[in-house]
């Protein structure tokens, strides 16, 4: 870990925290009557306000819930002390994020698990054919409070293995009268040496009138982010013949053993010096070497468009209505320059190196070696809709209500991709697969030729779109009453309908090479990088690629060279199209009994499911033909919680319950996606779905003990354990398919790749939280505290094995995709007077991320390194409305860096794979607020 100095700080601040509960100060929380602390402030409560104020707001959500919930919560309007959601995420105790390139990060996980079912204001929220909301494209201005729900109770969705994250939005009646807030931020991205914008406004006010309250919301924030992603990447590990092949193999020395064998052992092939494979019927010892290097120069920008309106009425003060509509927009544009070459023997294979003690190849030179450069433009948008109406009634003389709650929801996005590739065949190439620090370095003997047009010939094209349509309504129903004294407190119980439609539209056209050198296109063409990997990498800095713009541009100029139809001429046809209805309903209770003198919460439900769908699927490789499917589920799920309140500050929790995760659309299609033999291996890849997907079954405990030592401190320690049966994994299937279409590396067999529910499995873990702040500092030290959290986690699935028919013979296990065993956040916060700041760092072991396509020798598993990232925030609050804020983000300039490796098999040092670069990124804002 990089960063040990701060790694002891933390330690250091958090034994501080400790030693120093002995001096907090006494402060018993006010009752309601009912054993359960209220949410107002009483007399004795000291008043907080910012970055502290938004962290006990967030501790407070916990003491107050009977679920186990983290939040985020923002102290003021405007004020979530983060760019977006995602970014405030990653300190919630349980959560870790990763795939951060882009200057953002993409994938969150709430104790290892991926599939958060996402709600905003308590509605399913999703983009498009997905069944989850990207959160990222929320502004940290329209967010009131983040709810990550870690168990569920029976009113809340069923849905998500991993829990669910609940986006509160501001309605008028959160403020007493007129309000208007604002954020103005520029954010410089180092990388890409990029200057950009993000603003809000918010605009909110509300009347006594002749008819009862009325209040009206505005809300819009607007962001646009230039990025770079620089990425090296050592190709995958393949077998070769030793200098000294065997008789009757027919095999040069050095020669690549393209056929004959089995790749795609997930084991990967051994690694002793001796080895040997059946090939032609005889044992040939090998070598193991990368097929290739490539380096990868992305630049893109983002634009994320969003705003809300909400209008309230209230006829009297037992009755509110609410009107909502909500949007948010992506652009996005990606260019992505790639150059890749091969390392294969081609006619002299030159001398190389092996790691000691391995037939391993860590670095050799290669004469007369093919390589491509591919210039990749992709174009994407997505513009989301949810329109909203929600009533809220009173009766029984205040102990019960009715809630009703009608939603429509629209998602469209649209992708296109061209792509056009240049090759040559090098003199010479030089490649060490590991030069230091995972990071390979290569040179070809004629460097200076790589920005030169004549070098290149324009080879294949690539040309595709999509289109995905996503729309619901939905319509809920709930209701309680409740009781101030007895066992039983409370009776609830509810109905839901949502109908949810998908589709998809895509059209694809490949064309091979041209054979006709890059000087036969326009200048205007080229692209030429600099500056690639500049101190990261000794690799080639620039080279020349057809340019990305130029290319989307001049699609139909383009098209026409190889012989394609223009765009006059192409049409999206229809993949899928879903319709899936599911009833739910649901009936629970809360109760309250006295143990030894102190209360303890029940709450018991049961929370009924009934799931229909009609699948309607094209057939893009059979003229689109139609083939109809169907399937239907039902399943009740049980859950319990019990709270019991040992002491007025120390309190145990434990939960009971199940959730389920529904089979995606995409991985319930299923049309072929091919791809042909790109790597000589006898045969392309592709994937498909499978309609007879089922639900995963997770049956879920938690056991938490919490102390709440102090007014704003508290330690919280959570055990958890979720049992999951019927997980999706993928299995191959060798699959004839002629009249395909495939262009490059034609073929009529593949090895598509089909979801399964063929694998159980078990996570289980230990969360550890803190929250200090202590009184007692002295003079400039008062306001200073600490947050921080640790999880402990373990995770094991069946991983099934099968034959090239796809029949199951036996199964391997694997930890969870996505899943550190370690991981730890620590943030110091320091408020005191005008000034509000955090220093936040964020740390993970390295973990699983992906299994490879299993068409090569090297171990498929595809691992992370341990990530890490530290983050400063500071406002200084001019006035009490208006606040000017820093923030700076990566500040080690940490990388993200992926290796192959399997059981024992492979690792960091010689199974290295890519390194990405990661932006650091400086802020500075300012927001008002006015009220």
């Amino acid at each position: 870990m990089a960063l040990k100095p701060f790694a002891f700080c933390t330690v250091s601040i958090l034994a501080l925290g400790l030693a120093g509960v002995a001096h907090a100060q006494d402060s018993v929380p006010a009752n309601s009557g009912d054993g359960t602390e209220r949410a107002e402030p009483s007399a004795e409560d000291i008043i907080v306000t910012g970055v502290r104020a938004s962290i006990v707001g967030a501790l407070n959500v916990r003491k107050d819930s009977v679920q186990i919930v983290d939040s985020i919560v923002a102290e003021d309007v405007g004020k979530l002390p983060d760019n977006n959601v995602v970014e405030a995420l990653q300190r919630v105790t349980g959560i870790q994020i990763t795939d951060r390139a882009g200057g953002e990060a993409a994938t969150i996980t709430i104790r290892g698990l991926p599939d958060a079912a996402t709600t905003m204001n308590g509605r399913n929220i999703f983009t498009s054919t997905g069944q989850s909301f990207s959160l990222q494209d929320i502004s940290a201005n329209l967010v009131k409070q983040v709810d990550v729900f870690k168990t569920r109770s029976a009113d809340q969705l069923e849905t998500g293995l991993a829990g669910q994250i609940d986006v509160k939005t501001r309605r008028p009646f959160d403020f007493d009268g007129f309000a208007v807030s604002g954020l103005v931020r520029g954010t410089y991205n180092e990388i890409a040496d990029s200057y950009n914008p993000n603003v809000a406004l918010l605009v909110s006010d509300r009347w006594e009138t002749g008819i009862g309250d009325i209040g009206i919301l505005v809300n819009g924030s607007y962001s646009k982010t230039k990025y770079r992603n620089e990425t090296v990447t050592a190709g995958a590990l393949v077998p070769f013949a030793t200098e000294n092949p065997t008789d009757g193999s027919g095999l040069s020395p050095l020669e690549r053993i393209f056929s004959g064998w089995t790749p795609g052992l997930n084991e990967g092939l051994p690694t002793t010096p001796g080895s040997t494979i059946n090939y032609n019927g005889v044992e040939v010892p090998y070598y193991l070497s990368r097929d290739a290097v490539f380096s990868t120069d992305q630049y893109g920008t983002r634009k994320r468009p969003s705003f809300n309106v909400a209008l309230q009425w209230a006829p009297n003060s037992s009755s509110v209505y609410t009107a909502e509509m909500y949007y948010t927009g992506f652009r996005g544009s990606l260019y992505s320059d790639m150059m890749f070459s091969y390392v294969d023997y081609w006619s002299n294979p030159g001398a190389f190196e092996t790691y000691d003690g391995t037939n391993i190849i860590k670095s050799r030179t290669v004469d007369d070696v093919y390589g491509f450069n591919s210039g990749d433009y992709t174009k994407n948008s997505t513009d989301s809709y949810v329109y909203a109406l929600n009533g809220q009634w009173d009766v029984g003389d205040g102990h019960g209500k009715i809630t009703a709650d009608l939603a429509y929801q629209d998602s469209v996005y649209k992708t296109s991709f061209i792509a056009m590739r240049t090759d040559r065949t090098a003199n010479q190439i030089t490649a060490d697969f590991n030069s230091g620090g995972g990071v390979p370095s290569y040179h070809f003997d004629d460097d200076s030729l790589l920005t030169q047009a004549s070098s290149w010939n324009v080879a294949q094209l690539y040309d595709n779109a999509e289109r995905d349509k996503g729309s619901a309504v939905t319509a809920q129903l709930d209701g309680y009453y409740s009781w101030d004294e007895g066992f039983l407190r409370r009776i609830k119980a509810g109905l839901r309908y949502d109908d949810r439609k998908a589709s998809s539209y895509s059209r694809t056209a490949d064309a091979n090479s041209l054979g006709v050198s890059l000087t036969t296109l326009p200048e205007a063409a080229y692209f030429t990088n600099s500056g690639f990997m500049s101190g990261e990498a000794d690799v080639p800095r620039s080279w020349m690629t057809v340019d990305g713009s130029w290319l989307y541009n001049n699609a139909d100029y383009v098209r026409g060279l190889y012989g394609l139809a223009t765009s006059d001429q192409l049409t999206l046809n229809k993949t899928f199209d879903i319709d899936e209805i599911t009833m739910t309903a649901y009936v629970m209770a809360d109760a309250q009994a006295t143990i030894f003198g102190r209360p303890l919460d029940l709450e018991a439900g049961v929370r009924y499911v009934n799931v229909a769908s009609d699948y309607n699927f094209f057939d893009r490789y059979n003229d689109y033909a139609l083939t109809r499917a169907g399937s239907g589920s039902a399943k009740f799920l049980p859950s319990f919680t019990a709270r019991y309140a040992i002491t007025d500050k120390l309190r145990l929790r434990f939960n009971y319950g199940e959730t389920l995760r529904r089979p995606s659309f995409t991985d319930v299609n299923p049309t072929y996606s091919l791809t042909g033999d790109l790597t000589s291996v006898g045969y392309g890849s592709g994937s498909a779905g499978n309609a007879n997907l089922k639900p995963t079954h997770s049956k879920n405990f938690d056991l938490a003990l919490e102390w709440y030592f102090d007014r704003d401190s508290a330690i919280t320690v959570t055990a958890f354990r979720r049992e999951i049966d019927g997980l999706v994994v993928s299995l191959p299937v060798m699959t004839y398919i002629p009249n395909n279409g495939i262009v490059a590396g034609a073929t009529d067999y593949f090895v598509v790749t089909k979801p399964v529910n063929a694998s159980d499995g078990v996570l289980k873990g230990v969360e550890l939280g803190l929250t200090y702040f202590p009184h007692y500092l002295p003079s400039v030290l008062d306001g200073l505290g600490f947050q921080g959290s640790l999880t402990v986690l373990d995770s094991s699935q069946t991983i099934p094995t099968s034959d090239s028919a796809g029949t199951i013979t036996g199964y391997t296990k694997s930890a969870f995709f996505d899943v550190s065993k370690l991981s730890y956040n620590a943030t110091l916060a320091y408020d005191r007077g005008p000034f509000n700041a955090r220093l936040s760092y964020v740390w993970r072991k390295g973990f699983l991320h992906n299994n490879e396509s299993s068409l090569f020798a090297n171990p498929i598993g595809i691992w992370y390194k341990s990530e890490e990232s530290l983050d400063f925030q500071l406002t200084w609050n001019v006035t009490h409305d208006i606040g000017v804020t820093f923030d700076a983000t990566n500040l080690t300039k940490s990388k993200q860096q992926s290796y192959y490796k399997f059981g024992d098999a492979g690792g960091a040092t010689t199974d290295n794979l890519a390194t990405t670069l990661l932006a650091r990124t400086f802020s500075i804002g300012a927001r008002f607020t006015f009220k």
